[in-house]
């Protein structure tokens, strides 16, 4: 195993270490972790600070792995499939998480989980058939906004929440908006090989 896909291979760990400090039934155990209060208003449970801080890293390796998987001649099959998969792992688990414990709308949650499936579909016909449908500008804006905003909401949209500007639900929403776009635009560029004999 190279170093890329290594670094790849840390993102998968970092992302089942998130899904277990959120799910694990801490309480339930009688280990209670600690609270903050902020600004006496805000009160923060410190296991979204602690995935925050691994979601950052996680989503930092994601940059790290394709830079030097081309940098050093390590792409291989393996490295774009584990790639894919831990993409998906790290976001999709965090909607979904988020989304039950009421911190984002299950809406946001549906809406990228469907749009992957959709275009993760699109991506293995086409590829089926001998061809690939190259990434996107606005799919690359839209992970962008998707992970600052993730990252606000495991902050609990500090700073901003401090003066009532719901800046992390903004991006969320922006971010799904151009998930949807994204996937009609992959979708009409695959056309011509999805429709072909």
């Amino acid at each position: 195993m190279n170093l890329a896909n290594k670094i790849t291979m840390s993102r998968v760990v970092l992302s089942i270490v998130i899904m277990i400090i959120l799910l694990f039934p801490f309480e339930g155990l009688g280990f209670h972790l600690p609270t903050i209060l902020v600004s006496g208003k805000i009160l923060i449970d410190t296991k979204y600070i602690v995935a925050g801080v691994l979601f950052i890293i996680a989503s930092l390796t994601d940059f790290l792995d394709g830079y030097v998987a081309r940098k050093y001649n390590m792409v291989t099959d393996f490295g774009k499939m584990v790639d894919a998969i831990s993409d998906k792992m790290l976001t999709n688990s965090l909607l979904v998480i988020l989304a039950a414990n009421h911190m984002i709308s299950p809406v946001i949650a549906v809406i990228f989980i469907v749009r992957d499936i959709i275009v993760d579909s699109i991506k293995m016909v086409v590829g089926n058939k001998g061809h690939a449908v190259a990434a996107i500008g606005v799919a690359k804006l839209k992970t962008a906004t998707l992970m600052v905003g993730l990252v606000l909401t495991l902050f609990y949209n500090l700073p901003f929440e401090l003066i009532g500007v719901r800046v992390s639900d903004c991006l969320l929403i922006i971010s799904a908006i151009l998930s949807v776009v994204s996937g009609f635009k992959y979708y009409s560029m695959a056309r011509p090989y999805i429709e072909a004999k």
